[in-house]
Order: structure tokens, then sequence, then C-alpha cells
């Protein structure tokens, strides 16, 4: 991200944002990838605007017996307040974080996603 102080642009690190680890699928990444591309966007954008609007119905729907196999290790970064949210949202749902993550894809709105260019955005100081 960008801020103009004093006239000048200086390039910062967005501190509301938070690097997170997790395993999700395999399968499931590769689907992100694709839609990313289509929607000129990021995977991290795609899984934070499907956490937000997962969270908005407040509801969730996931059979543990049908987790997938294929898990990897993934990291990306979301917005520090939507994930310690998705955190207590999957506490109180008695899940793993790695489920509701996966579960959150249905609910992506790709109508309503950052592109890939916000984090090059400008802000005034």
């Amino acid at each position: 991200m960008w801020k103009l102080v004093n006239g000048r642009l200086i390039q910062t690190i967005d501190q509301t944002r938070s690097e997170y680890k997790t395993r999700i699928s395999s399968d499931l990444i590769k689907q992100l990838k694709k839609m990313a591309e289509e929607n000129n966007s990021h995977i991290g954008y795609l899984l934070e605007n499907g956490f937000e609007n997962m969270m908005k119905v407040d509801e969730i729907l996931f059979d543990k017996k049908n987790r997938p196999k294929d898990r990897v290790e993934f990291r990306t970064t979301c917005d520090k307040e939507v994930i310690t949210n998705l955190r207590l949202f999957a506490k109180k749902n008695n899940l793993n974080l790695n489920d509701v993550i996966e579960a959150s894809f249905a609910y992506i709105d790709t109508n309503h996603l950052k592109s890939a260019n916000w984090r090059y955005r400008k802000e005034i100081e």
C-alpha cells in the first residue's frame, strides 16, 4: 500500500492484515487459483470474501466425515479482525479452522471482490 505523506508517496505495509497458515484441499486451491485469475483477484481476497459472507449468514453445514484427504499447507493474508472473528466462529461451531475455511468457498461472491491491485492502493495520511 502507498501513503501520501506531506506530498510524497511512501510505500508501507498494511498493518490491518495478518498472515496465517492453514491446511486445505489442494483441489480447492486449484479452483481458487482459477477463480482468482478469472476475476482479477488473489486467493486471499476470495477467501476473505467467503469468510465475511459466511459469518453474515451465521450458519455452517459441515460433515466431518467428508473431510478431504488431499490437504496441503497454504499461507495467505487476511484482515486481522476477519480472521479473529473466523476463529471464534469455528470455535462456536465446534469445527477446526481448516474446515471452516474450506466451507467458506461456497460463500464467495465474485461480484464484491477486492481486485488484485487493491494492495497497491494509495491512501492519504
